[in-house]
């Protein structure tokens, strides 16, 4: 009797055990034995990187990625972890890991996080683009140069123009701001608004001339040209000569050039640091240049140092730029919130 009920419990073991590995679809020859199951990365902690807000779940995640991810320098070839932790001579280190801390409390998947991390951080994603003379403001040896190609009559350069002036001005010493002309044929008047704006670099009046087309988007004939050359202090007959120039045409025709060798999409197009903006925050974007500009920065090449003082505006300056920034807010409804696509941000080509 007792051989019988142990044989009982063995055959009881033995249906078990079938059981189970019906259950988790895997023979016994299938299971991974325990020498080679992975074993997760712990749990990392980063000088001047507060993770408190981080879920368990979260700070696993991020404690993977900034122990998988390279640093943005290549002459760096570490992790962004080890990078921080050893003081690595990669001024972009420290930001990128905070981005990836803001990314994944953002709820993103690993996918997004590597797109946004390579758009922002890899150096085969920065293009040249030239300044070659544009229109700017801020200091030639500012950490960050924005450019923007925009068309005076497309709706999100009207809406995005104030962002990018709000930006320009919390960061004037250290942030230089480029205009390039990129008029698209869908729109009726933006070839000769662009010229127009173009027409008034040579009297230092392009960024009064700015405001006044985005100002009045829905007024861009040549009479009403006319008139913001005269409301921002231009003869109009000074203002025709240099409209019917060779040079206006060979400025704008130049930018366009300099736009589809870029293969923008549509506008506004903007480069920071020559890195395409993906439409989300420039703020943070810009903030995170900065920051990462401090890293590697002594303080005898600060920008600020070397910037020239700016022209006074002409009296008409604030009541255009008033207006111009009224009238953007009621164009923009919505832009460079957080969850948009650049896609929805654009007017096409």
């Amino acid at each position: 009797m007792a051989v019988n009920v142990g044989l009982g419990r063995k055959l009881g073991a033995v249906a078990l055990a079938g059981l189970l590995v019906a259950a988790c679809g895997k023979s016994s020859a299938e299971v991974v034995p325990p020498a080679q199951v992975a074993t997760p990365s712990p749990d990392v902690s980063l000088e001047g990187v507060d993770t408190s807000s981080l879920t368990p779940r979260e700070r696993k995640d991020w404690s993977q990625y900034v122990s998988e991810f390279l640093t943005p320098c290549q002459s760096v070839p570490v992790s962004l972890a080890q990078c921080v932790k050893e003081k690595r001579a990669c001024g972009k280190c420290l930001p990128a890991v905070k981005y990836v801390l803001r990314s994944v409390k953002d709820g993103m998947t690993r996918e997004q996080i590597d797109k946004g991390f390579k758009a922002r951080f890899d150096p085969a994603m920065v293009k040249n683009v030239p300044v070659d003379g544009s229109p700017s403001k801020g200091p030639d040896s500012a950490p960050v140069t924005i450019v923007e190609f925009a068309d005076f009559e497309c709706a999100h350069c009207a809406a995005a123009a104030p962002m990018l002036e709000k930006v320009f001005e919390q960061n004037k010493d250290r942030v230089r701001l480029v205009y390039k002309f990129y008029p698209l044929p869908t729109h009726t008047h933006g070839e000769s608004a662009a010229r127009a704006a173009a027409a008034t670099i040579g009297q230092g009046k392009f960024w009064l001339m700015h405001h006044a087309l985005f100002a009045n988007q829905q007024r861009l004939e040549q009479p009403d040209l006319d008139m913001y050359a005269k409301e921002i202090g231009i003869e109009v007959s000074r203002f025709h000569a240099e409209l019917q120039s060779p040079a206006a045409a060979e400025r704008v025709a130049r930018d366009k050039k300099l736009g589809s060798d870029l293969q923008i999409s549509g506008t506004p197009s903007i480069f920071i640091n020559g890195r395409l903006f993906d439409g989300q925050d420039l703020t943070e974007w810009v903030a995170m240049e900065l920051a990462a500009a401090a890293e590697t920065m002594t303080p005898s090449s600060s920008p600020a140092a070397s910037a020239k003082p700016g022209a006074a505006p002409a009296p008409s300056a604030a009541s255009a730029k008033a207006k111009w920034a009224t009238r953007a807010r009621m164009v923009a409804g919505v832009f460079l919130r957080e969850g948009t696509t650049r896609a929805s941000l654009i007017c096409s080509r």
